[in-house]
């Protein structure tokens, strides 16, 4: 750990233009150090210019600064020095993602410096002439670097110390005499300057990307914790108003089975008091039977005749035939009324299932699905769409799949039905909710397709039935030529190459109804946007007989 420490801290006490550390330093006036044979070398190479700049940076310096060695940054170094001596050197042997020296032998160590003109990199070591011999100081070192032949011109093998804007490229002296000439040219120390502040920009932008992006992750963190917590609280929620639906249903089961024992009980008790007294009445009718039978065969007329008016005296009769007997129907009208209330309890919960769904798909997240593209990203949304024989007019037939629809002029033999329509249109089976997309293939003349809220009138006024001509339905007319969308009675002509298939795309939480017309390519037709507060249904409608319409299965 001691190693590696004095290790950090000899390069945060090294010249950033030599890579050793700090000799005789000095502080220019952005706060940056260097050696100051360096530095003066560096802007010796500068004074054509006129200008002096940090060579990390890049801060401009106008005149040319004063330098004064730094003598506690001078002290400091010093003692890193001793440091450095008593640390073993194995750290500065190259590895497999360093610069290796070109110099060194067996073993080598790690460059610190390339140089453009030797094309060459040195370790600390072999680096030393370049600080000291005269020639040598003038070469051109940068950081070390495997690829120095990419600061090469190949052209002319000099090094690249010009930019040329209009190519957007580094030149060398000579290419500026040559093809370049006509260009707009900058040295490369300039242009530099010009990108590094490009640089800080975007690296600004960056920051503030990622600044917000943490943001948003937090607030999608929060929002995945709020999700949950109302998730389980709806569960547990409707797990106990379940229960108590079930318990109340369980109390109306016994309600019902407790009346119908004690009426049971009334009702035996009540027939078997009647039963009594029919067999008692009949016992002593037996009894009188023979009495009368015994008087019958008196032989003596005057006993006879004594005998008869006490005998023939009969008491009232509760005759057999006054007693309502109803065969086999005792407690059925019960049994009819709980398969009724079953039947509208069955209803109640299809509709409100209906509801809790709509409710479902419209739990809002802060980021959601990108708008569907192209045929393929629609077709991910595909939804089957079947037609409900129920609500068809009697001059529709259906196919035995129920996704094709023709319109007939001889009425079809269809059962009477509270949801059949009087005009010659049909709903779907399925409710629709979230994102959905189907297809319909028409023909035969003029067709229109159309979605509709489950609500919508069946028979009486036909702007109330028909779709397209209330605020309950949505309808795009289709003809072999044109098109023309209606909604609460209101039409809107529609431009668009026809198409003998028409797609539509739902998004019912957004509040989305789009048209397409189908071919090689989509193109919209037409575009609502409103908020939708009930589910919707698929629905055909037929203007000419003859004229069919297919829900089309994916492909």
């Amino acid at each position: 750990m001691a190693q590696k420490r004095v290790w950090m801290d000899s390069r945060k006490f090294s010249c950033s233009i030599c890579g050793d550390l700090l000799k005789d330093p000095v502080t220019i006036p952005c706060g940056h150090s260097y050696c100051m044979d360096c530095i003066k070398t560096h802007w010796d190479e500068e004074d054509q210019r006129g200008i002096h700049s940090c060579p990390q940076c890049r801060k401009t310096f106008k005149p040319r600064p004063g330098l004064k060695k730094n003598i506690m940054l001078a002290e400091v170094v010093e003692e890193m020095k001793t440091g450095l001596q008593a640390a073993p050197a194995n750290h500065c042997y190259a590895g497999p993602k360093d610069v290796a020296c070109d110099v060194c032998t067996g073993r080598k160590l790690k460059a610190i410096k390339s140089c453009l003109v030797c094309r060459a990199s040195y370790c600390r070591k072999h680096l030393q002439p370049h600080y000291h011999v005269a020639q040598l100081k003038k070469h051109k070192l940068v950081d070390p670097s495997r690829n120095l032949q990419q600061l090469i011109c190949s052209r002319h093998d000099e090094v690249m110390k010009i930019f040329c804007r209009t190519d957007q490229q580094s030149i060398c002296y000579l290419c500026l005499m040559d093809e370049h000439k006509v260009h707009e040219m900058v040295p490369a120390a300039a242009e530099r300057a010009e990108k590094q502040k490009e640089l800080e920009v975007s690296r600004q932008e960056i920051q503030q990307r990622i600044q917000d992006g943490e943001k948003d992750v937090k607030l999608l963190q929060q929002e995945v914790e709020a999700i949950n917590v109302s998730a389980d609280k709806a569960v547990e929620d409707s797990e106990k108003i379940f229960t108590q639906l079930i318990r109340l249903i369980q109390k109306r089961s016994s309600d019902v089975k407790q009346q119908i024992k004690s009426q049971q009980e009334t009702e035996v008790s009540r027939v078997k008091e009647l039963q009594e007294k029919l067999e008692q009445e009949i016992t002593e009718l037996k009894r009188k039977d023979g009495e009368l039978e015994q008087l019958s065969h008196t032989e003596d007329h005057s006993q006879f005749l004594h005998n008869y008016p006490s005998l023939s005296a009969l008491s009232q009769s509760t005759h057999s035939s006054s007693i309502n007997i109803r065969p086999l129907r005792y407690f059925e009208d019960v049994t009819v009324a709980v398969s009724e209330t079953r039947d509208k309890l069955q209803d109640i919960l299809t509709e409100t299932w209906t509801n809790i769904s709509l409710a479902l798909t419209d739990v809002e997240v802060l980021l959601s699905e990108p708008e569907p593209k192209s045929r393929a990203d629609f077709l991910k949304y595909t939804t089957k769409i079947t037609l409900d024989p129920n609500t068809a007019n009697t001059h529709l037939v259906l196919s035995e799949g129920k996704r094709k629809a023709r319109l007939m002029t001889q009425q079809q033999s269809y059962s009477s039905h509270p949801e059949r329509f009087d005009s010659y249109q049909v709903l779907s089976r399925e409710s629709l909710t979230g994102r959905c997309y189907w297809e319909v293939n028409y023909s035969g003349g003029r067709v229109h397709i159309a979605v509709a809220y489950k609500s919508i009138r069946r028979s009486g006024n036909i702007h109330g039935c028909l779709f397209g001509f209330n605020d309950k339905s949505w309808s795009l007319c289709c003809e072999t030529s044109r098109y023309i969308f209606f909604h609460n009675q209101v039409q809107t002509a529609v431009s668009g190459p026809p198409s003998s298939r028409v797609g539509v795309y739902l998004d019912h939480r957004a509040g989305f109804l789009s048209f397409y017309s189908v071919s090689e390519t989509m193109t919209l037709l037409h575009r609502v946007q409103t908020t939708f507060t009930q589910p919707l249904h698929a629905g055909l409608r037929f203007s000419v007989f003859g004229a069919t319409a297919q829900f089309r299965v994916k492909q």
